[in-house]
């Protein structure tokens, strides 16, 4: 253990561990008062008859949250249907946030799944707003999160591509998304998917032909 003395130096003070015990103790008195703590504190989770009884595990889902996210995710989206795209782009960031702030031993599936709803949904927002680099990181992010099932994800980017005049990125991208979901519980939408796409290689076809 080192104890600072200054920015630049550290002094390393012994500590010895009863193999009884477990007990740690220190030549050093000015570590006996923390020492004296930590000791009692293990002596009194081993003293536990029933330490997994005694010490409950967190709840695996916080229920507030998870309604907080979801009247987010509605404000959001009442927002987008009436046209104010950079309110619902604000209501998008909060639920992000917040689902981005859920402790570590909560479901990680639920977590990646509420950010690939929500960066979709913000995405959209962006491209309400003709942000089209933002629309398609959000929507990358989307379909990062969940890759199959997720046409829309797959669509958005490559819409926010070929707005940007960036057709061969668009093209292997949709190429891609047209590739996971064809496997996927959303295969029967893939019409708009594979239609954007044909008009994408239509333009580099255009484009070569130019």
């Amino acid at each position: 253990m080192a104890a600072p003395e200054g920015p630049e130096t550290f002094t390393l003070l012994p500590l010895h561990l009863d193999a009884e015990t477990k007990a740690l103790s220190s030549p050093n008195t000015n570590l006996a008062d923390h020492l004296d703590e930590l000791n009692r504190f293990h002596r009194h989770i081993v003293a536990l008859d029933t330490p997994n009884q005694n010490i409950p595990p967190p709840a695996p889902v916080n229920p507030k949250r998870s309604v907080q996210i979801g009247k987010l995710r509605e404000s959001g989206n009442a927002s987008f249907k009436k046209g104010a795209f950079a309110e619902a782009v604000k209501m998008y960031d909060l639920a992000i946030r917040m689902a981005l702030d859920r402790p570590p031993w909560e479901a990680s599936g639920l977590v990646r799944e509420e950010l690939s709803a929500l960066h979709g949904n913000r995405a959209q927002a962006m491209m309400g707003q003709q942000a089209w680099p933002e629309g398609a990181l959000d929507a990358k992010i989307s379909t990062e999160m969940k890759r199959v099932g997720n046409v829309k994800g797959w669509w958005r980017r490559g819409q926010c591509l070929k707005e940007m005049g960036r057709l061969e990125e668009a093209r292997d991208w949709l190429r891609q998304g047209v590739e996971f979901e064809r496997a996927g519980p959303e295969k029967a939408n893939l019409g708009e998917l594979e239609a954007l796409l044909r008009d994408v290689e239509g333009g580099l076809a255009a484009k070569a032909k130019a």
